[in-house]
């Protein structure tokens, strides 16, 4: 899936936004992070949670949704902004090239957007109101 982006936004490099208050998603992201600056790999991390996510030109809620990956002039998002993601990094090359199986991407999608972002997103939801009762 695809979102349009503005040309002022594009760059070389490739841009990961990720939710930074979801404990599942942030320790994800912290080990590509680490990797990624290890291999000395042109990612960047954008935590939604602070001003970076203006230049995405989303609203937090719609952030909070489903990982996205900005790749040139295009933003990836759920699986494929994954696959962009580990395409990028030498290490889960193999992992992107299997998902990318026919079968194998049609189950993915399924389960990461039928499943796994939908729960995550509850999850931040219940997070987000808990915080706001204080």
């Amino acid at each position: 899936m695809t979102e349009a982006l503005s040309p002022q936004a594009c760059d070389s490099t490739l841009r990961v936004l990720y939710n930074g208050s979801c404990p599942i998603c942030s320790k994800e992201i912290e080990h590509y992070q680490r990797y990624s600056e290890g291999e000395g790999l042109p990612i960047a991390y954008d935590d939604l949670m602070t001003e970076a996510r203006e230049a995405w030109t989303i609203d937090e809620t719609s952030a909070a949704k489903a990982l996205r990956v900005r790749r040139g002039d295009q933003v990836l998002v759920g699986v494929d902004a994954f696959l962009a993601l580990w395409e990028a990094m030498p290490r889960y090359r193999v992992l992107a090239r299997l998902v990318r199986l026919p079968g194998v991407f049609t189950l993915a999608r399924w389960v990461y957007d039928g499943v796994l972002a939908p729960a995550l997103f509850w999850l931040h939801q219940r997070r987000e109101r808990q915080g706001n009762r204080g």
